[in-house]
């Protein structure tokens, strides 16, 4: 008991052969979108999430570096074993480059001092 239905009649053979070659040429457009798409995924997003990743992983390290007491949140790396292999090996070098950054945060300090005191002078 094949009945038509009415609301969809079957097509005609050369109906079908333009329904398939239709829908043949919208599948290659998608292919060719998609081909597109992804280049340029690759060539002009893909170096930025790959920057991203590399940039919060050594964020991650910077964070061990810097803080003694994150050994918790930071468990796979023994950071203060690391600082200190850096400090014995680079003791002369860092002494330096601390008294540098010492100079420059008192001269910052003197500085925002002389603001403060400007500004108090005005009041």
């Amino acid at each position: 008991m094949s009945e038509e239905c009415p609301l969809y009649p079957a097509l005609t053979e050369g109906a079908e052969q333009e329904a398939v070659l239709r829908q043949n040429a919208f599948i290659d457009q998608i292919k060719k979108a998609m081909k597109e798409m992804l280049s340029e995924f690759y060539t002009d997003e893909l170096p930025y999430i790959e920057s991203d990743t590399w940039s919060n992983f050594r964020n991650e390290i910077m964070d061990g570096f810097k803080n003694y007491n994150n050994r918790k949140i930071q468990g796979e790396y023994d950071f203060k074993e690391i600082r200190q292999a850096i400090y014995k090996e680079y003791r002369e070098e860092l002494i330096v480059d601390l008294n540098q950054d010492m100079v420059e945060e008192i001269a910052s300090l003197k500085r925002q001092i002389k603001t403060i005191e400007d500004i108090r002078r005005w009041y």
